[in-house]
């Protein structure tokens, strides 16, 4: 349990504690911005995470599969949380969903086949877009609405061109030719 794994951990372990201050009114006014704050620091570690595994050879197959699936998580659980605050529309984040459980399930079929399958650029790209969206909705600031709606669209699309992606670079995983 590498230093980076650690980092993955830790903000799978931050999700329940921001959707709380997300959803249940903890402190009042404040709970929106400690969430944000949550979701910033959880934000942080997976662009740390990553940083200090590639720089100290620390990459771990571990490391692989929970990273992607702990920004997943991060991510998806924000969205839900903002659909039901009513700051982003339900079918956008069926969408983003469905393209991660898309992926999830490409990632399974590799793994039963002893392949371990890490995240590409694209997916990186839909990832930092889909932070910055998220914040810039919890942080609910009427000057930055059109920008908010510029970057969610941008998200939706990098959603769909990294799935894309990721079906035509692992065709192989489903036609089993691996």
């Amino acid at each position: 349990m590498n230093l980076p794994n650690k980092l993955t951990l830790f903000r799978v372990i931050l999700i329940p504690v921001f959707v709380v201050f997300m959803l249940v009114s903890v402190t009042g006014d404040a709970d929106k911005w400690i969430a944000l704050a949550i979701f910033i620091i959880a934000s942080l570690t997976d662009l740390l995470d990553g940083k200090i595994a590639r720089k100290y050879n620390l990459i771990t197959d571990f490391g692989k599969f929970m990273d992607p699936l702990a920004d997943k998580l991060l991510v998806c659980s924000a969205m839900i949380c903002l659909v039901s605050l009513g700051k982003i529309p339900a079918w956008i984040v069926i969408v983003i969903i469905a393209r991660e459980f898309i992926i999830s399930g490409f990632r399974l079929i590799a793994a039963d086949n002893g392949r371990v399958i890490a995240a590409s650029y694209w997916g990186k790209f839909k990832t930092t877009f889909q932070m910055v969206m998220v914040i810039l909705m919890i942080a609910d600031i009427p000057q930055l609405y059109i920008l908010t709606q510029i970057i969610m669209y941008v998200a939706l699309v990098l959603t769909v061109i990294s799935l894309v992606d990721y079906l035509v670079k692992n065709k192989d995983v489903m036609s089993g030719e691996m």
